[in-house]
């Protein structure tokens, strides 16, 4: 049952029938990790300890650089050069001091993630990196612990949206959209931010829009980037989607 600070905490949205008590019950009772803190992991973040989202791990091993607060609006001046999972979870913390924050301020590999998703039960797993080594773990990993993924990126102008959840045995997973060897040749590791560039709100729109299927997926309700690759466009401001299929050849679900 929620609290009367709860109820008034949340009342915007818990006056929406789609949410209503019990979708605010499903939220308070949430574990999420994330993993990447940067410009798509801060607006999600913040809008999942906003909406009540009761336990948050952080995930990220960079520190706070000059270059980063064209994006990351996590972040201030006086952050610079302090680990990011820490500054996140304080900034999260005053945000919202009813929920609990984890930080984890080390890089995310296959290992590790499969280590804390055998140990916690979480609900769902938010992909907020621009590495594609990394992406394709959690990937891999997420499908063999059976946890639901909101995976997106973003490059210049362009943004990237999916999820995936991996409850159903038949769900496709990220390489059967893009195998690991195809993405590797054709998207270099080296191609990200850094080198390429971005625009800061086409990160903030995409954020915002995994935390808000992160929301539905936890209120139970439709889940529209579920096996669609949802693809925006911030130069005509325009989404399109793409039916996501499983594919037989995947290296990792091979199209069970």
């Amino acid at each position: 049952m929620l609290s009367r600070k709860q109820l008034q905490r949340y009342s915007r949205q818990i006056m929406l029938p789609q949410i209503g008590e019990s979708g605010q019950e499903k939220l308070n009772a949430a574990r999420i990790l994330i993993v990447g803190l940067g410009g798509l992991g801060s607006p999600a973040a913040l809008y999942l300890a906003a909406a009540g989202v009761a336990e948050m791990h952080l995930v990220d091993g960079d520190r706070v650089e000059i270059s980063n607060l064209q994006r990351q609006i996590l972040y201030k001046t006086n952050h610079r050069d302090k680990e990011k999972a820490q500054v996140a979870a304080q900034q999260l913390t005053a945000a919202n001091p009813e929920i609990r924050i984890h930080a984890h301020p080390r890089m995310a590999d296959e290992a590790w993630l499969s280590v804390q998703l055998s140990q916690q039960k979480f609900d769902l797993v938010l992909d907020c990196t621009d590495n594609l080594n990394i992406r394709h773990a959690i990937n891999r990993v997420c499908r063999a612990q059976r946890v639901p993924v909101v995976m997106a990126s973003v490059r210049g102008f362009s943004g990237q949206l999916v999820s995936f959840d991996f409850h159903a045995a038949s769900s496709p997973c990220y390489a059967c959209l893009f195998p690991p060897a195809k993405v590797q040749s054709e998207l270099p590791e080296a191609e990200n931010c850094a080198t390429v560039g971005v625009i800061g709100p086409a990160l903030g729109i995409v954020g915002s829009a995994q935390a808000l299927e992160a929301i539905k997926f936890i209120a139970g309700l439709q889940v529209p980037s579920l096996n669609r690759l949802q693809l925006f466009e911030a130069a005509s401001l325009e989404w399109r989607a793409l039916a996501v299929s499983s594919n037989s050849a995947c290296p990792v679900c091979g199209g069970v």
